[in-house]
């Protein structure tokens, strides 16, 4: 028998404390039933949408996670069980399984595709390649449709997929202008490829916005709160915003206020569009593709944010939601 270690969701977090909400437990692993697969983790993927599902709010994307049961999120590793046929023991796997040295799931219900052994660096399955790469460019891809020489600004500039969001904006031409949080991630952010980046830290934010001349044509939101209330007040007549993420908002328990500004999405006739990929998975090939083209000639890149050890995954997982990470957060769980 195998044994396996897991996080459990035991109560729904206060704040920031994960550790009072989840546990690390262990269990000898059960045979597959037909059509599963077992996955045992080289990463995990550690996502600020996961915040909610470990929340009571039932008015989320999804529901959220019962308590009592393993905690959910992607993860990259390799089959080491298979009773379906299109899953051979060995496949390189991304999947939504658990925060666990291996998972057990049916394929279809946990997105699990078999992803490229080649390349040179795997963890890009998680970064360019993956899903955050994928959610970067459809939102200004088809949510802004941004144009050659438009200003568009990104929050949360220097995360995973705010990262991507402002090297794809300036490979379709448009004068990206980014938004993060200290002068470390802003030289980041501008060694990306960004215009300019603000750092709302030490910055008037919404006075540096105001310097924009014409104002923001589209803005691909990551944050929400304040953050929101200052692009408000900046954008062009006629601009977009596209909606990718909220996170001051994912540790409230019920809907958070609406932005003070709210007034100027009629006064600028601005467009406000919120989009999950999950919506267009048809799209998903023609992404790959693209980003694969960019990423094979230099045009774009993914830095991680890398803690090691399953245990160590709770530090991980808060050095992301209050933004001590550069890049893409993932637990390395092989050592």
């Amino acid at each position: 028998m195998t044994t396996n270690r897991y996080w459990r969701l035991d109560a729904h977090p206060q704040g920031d404390d994960f550790a009072a909400a989840l546990s690390l437990q262990h269990e000898e692993l059960p045979p597959l039933e037909d059509g599963q697969i077992r996955v045992k983790a080289d990463y995990l993927s550690m996502d600020a949408g996961t915040r909610m599902w470990m929340g009571g709010r039932e008015d989320g994307y999804q529901p959220p996670l019962p308590l009592g049961t393993k905690m959910v999120g992607l993860g990259l590793g390799r089959v080491s069980e298979s009773r379906d046929d299109r899953f051979p023991v060995g496949t390189l796997v991304r999947a939504f399984g658990q925060w666990a040295d291996y998972s057990t799931f049916r394929p279809d219900e946990a997105w699990a595709v078999a992803v490229d052994d080649t390349l040179d660096d795997i963890r890009q399955h998680f970064g360019v390649l993956g899903l955050n790469g994928w959610t970067a460019l459809y939102g200004i891809q088809d949510i802004l449709r941004i144009q050659p020489g438009e200003v568009m600004v990104v929050s949360a500039a220097a995360g995973a997929t705010g990262s991507l969001a402002v090297q794809i904006g300036r490979n379709l031409g448009a004068r990206v202008i980014g938004i993060a949080g200290g002068p470390d991630k802003c030289r980041y952010v501008e060694s990306l490829g960004a215009e300019r980046c603000i750092d709302y830290k030490n910055e008037d934010l919404v006075a540096e916005l105001g310097r924009i001349e014409g104002g923001v044509n589209a803005y691909f939101e990551n944050v929400g709160g304040a953050v929101l209330d200052a692009a408000l007040q900046n954008m062009a007549l006629y601009g977009r915003i596209a909606v990718c993420g909220m996170v001051a908002n994912y540790d409230a328990p019920q809907g958070a206020p609406g932005p003070a500004h709210y007034d100027q999405v009629l006064m600028r006739r601005l467009r406000i569009e919120g989009f999950f990929l999950p919506d267009v998975p048809e799209k998903g090939p023609g992404f790959y593709q693209t980003l694969k083209d960019w990423y094979d000639e230099g045009r774009i890149t993914a830095a991680f944010d890398v803690t090691t050890g399953l245990e160590n995954t709770l530090i991980g997982y808060a050095r992301m939601l209050t933004g001590k990470n550069t890049g893409k957060a993932l637990i390395d769980v092989r050592g």
